[in-house]
């Protein structure tokens, strides 16, 4: 079968080189045709390297784009790029940066290989973050799971057969959120365990406000649930402090409020006419192999 491993980066160099080399070491005893497609999400660094040894990578492609659309953006185009463009059974998209662990790429290609067209999702059981990072990211799952129902205990390493990959390209909040979008458009998934690893350089770029961004991203595609769930609270809570209003009791209204308007806004941004058009942002193409 023909795997795609799909990695998006934005000034990544020292990483991406390292990464190729370690998925090269790790994909040696498989026995498939296994190649890599890099979305250069605009990077302001020179992202092209040598790589002397990646005899068991089939091919790399960096597709460079003209501006900077941020992550799930820069997945979404990854997928339709490659959707158009190449043949393949399986995408893999994974982080640039180590932190998804190319060990455990065998294990996506196994399990691939007994269940037929089934989406495997990387879960994540274990992460080498800081104590305040692990707090956040409990906050953000908590966060999903309270407005939407939906629990999503998985990123953006993923294997995706080639049906899964046309209904991500056909839903619009794939624009917006990866994982929410999987989420969505698939019933059925099946997992592997993944423990997050360590970045081969620099610090994470993930902020407490970038995953709380992130979380909103999420909750946005699924906000018709929000909406309805956002409804009962206001109604059971009113009911609830009718007799003790004030100031202090009406806070979570407020900031229920503003969540609502966040997600509202967020929503706003599922555009299907731009992720249709988005390969009209590539500037080149770069045959490394």
């Amino acid at each position: 079968m023909k795997y795609i491993i799909l990695i998006p980066i934005y000034n990544e160099r020292e990483s991406l080189k390292l990464l190729i080399e370690n998925i090269n070491y790790e994909i040696k005893d498989l026995n498939h045709e296994i190649s890599l497609v890099v979305i250069n999400d605009a990077s302001s660094q020179q992202i092209i390297d040598t790589y002397p040894n990646i005899e068991n990578i089939s091919s790399i492609e960096i597709v460079n784009m003209k501006e900077n659309r941020g992550h799930a953006r820069c997945i979404a185009s990854g997928l339709k790029f490659i959707f158009e463009n190449k043949e393949f059974d399986y995408v893999i998209p994974m982080d640039g940066d180590g932190e998804d662990r190319p060990e455990e790429i065998k294990n996506f290609i196994q399990l691939s290989e007994q269940s037929g067209e089934k989406s495997i999702v990387g879960e994540r059981v274990k992460r080498s973050e800081s104590l305040f990072f692990k707090t956040c990211y409990q906050f953000h799952k908590f966060l999903t799971l309270s407005f939407t129902g939906q629990s999503i205990k998985f990123g953006n390493f993923t294997c995706l057969p080639k049906s899964t990959v046309k209904k991500m390209i056909d839903e619009k909040a794939t624009w917006n959120s990866f994982s929410g979008s999987l989420k969505k458009t698939e019933n059925e998934l099946l997992s592997v365990p993944s423990i997050r690893g360590q970045r081969y350089h620099g610090p994470s770029q993930m902020s407490f406000f970038n995953l709380l961004k992130h979380s909103l991203a999420i909750i946005s595609v699924f906000r018709k649930t929000v909406l309805i769930r956002s409804a009962l609270f206001i109604v059971f809570y009113i009911l609830l402090i009718k007799s003790y209003a004030s100031v202090i009791t009406s806070i979570p209204l407020v900031l229920l409020l503003i969540m609502i308007y966040s997600v509202s806004s967020l929503a706003l941004r599922e555009n299907i006419d731009e992720f249709n058009n988005s390969l009209s942002n590539i500037h080149e193409i770069d045959k490394i192999k």
